[in-house]
């Protein structure tokens, strides 16, 4: 992807901020640049990283962080209005159990993960509703994030993509960049072995594959979950494109 690098901001506080715009789609049309973007959590933002997202003109942050994460990491640009959109994290509680049992392996970890992200669409399909609601009700440019920024945020970023008709490669690059500019943190799960931490701290393909096979087991496929999960009928998907897409 010849733009990878214009679309990463190195910011000090957030290592995993990066543009959504400049993708192609479908249509031959492109996303737009500066208008949605994808992150870790905005608590640990230093003041030169505050001054760059200032300069961005984001005002809008939806949140995927649980209640005990958001406590932990505050959003700490005043400019920005953060609307929650939660989804409690369980891995690292289903990895433990897994290690307290003795039966936590590289196999079971990365199977973990995948559970977690067929739950997204299992559980949480409310959540990424209510963010395209958002999607087309509100200014950008916007940012959604949750802690790393690789997981649910990942999940959601790429449902926008495929709603405004992004193809599935282009999507999988984006998802997988995460592999390249997240700074790993995962000192609050640093009883787990290299395995577990191997497996949450980064991002792999059947992770986001487990998602979309459960779109299809649920819903039938995506085009019926993007219609009856996210309500994304003809005139909101116009609507998106019309916003967030440009010639």
């Amino acid at each position: 992807m010849s733009d990878s690098l214009a679309r990463h901001l190195s910011l000090q506080g957030a290592s995993n901020f990066r543009d959504l715009g400049g993708y192609p789609t479908a249509d031959g049309r492109t996303t737009r640049w500066r208008q949605i973007f994808r992150s870790n959590h905005l608590g640990q933002l230093t003041a030169a990283d505050i001054e760059i997202v200032r300069t961005l003109g984001v005002r809008s942050a939806f949140d995927f962080r649980g209640v005990e994460e958001r406590a932990a990491g505050v959003c700490v640009v005043n400019e920005i209005t953060v609307h929650s959109l939660p989804i409690e994290p369980t891995v690292v509680a289903s990895l433990r159990a897994e290690l307290a049992r003795g039966t936590l392996t590289a196999p079971v970890a990365l199977d973990i993960m995948r559970e977690s992200y067929r739950n997204y669409v299992r559980h949480n399909t409310r959540s990424f509703r209510n963010l395209f609601g958002h999607l087309l009700e509100d200014s950008a440019p916007l940012v959604i994030h949750c802690t790393a920024g690789k997981d649910r945020t990942g999940f959601a970023s790429a449902l926008i993509l495929h709603a405004l008709g992004v193809p599935d490669d282009v999507i999988a690059e984006d998802y997988l960049l995460t592999n390249t500019y997240y700074k790993r943190d995962v000192s609050s799960a640093a009883d787990l072995p290299a395995d577990a931490l191997n497996a949450i701290g980064s991002v792999e393909a059947s992770y986001l594959a487990a998602a979309f096979e459960a779109v299809g087991s649920e819903y039938g496929d995506l085009e019926t979950y993007l219609r009856d999960g996210l309500q994304l009928g003809t005139a909101e998907r116009t609507a998106l494109k019309a916003r967030y897409l440009q010639s």
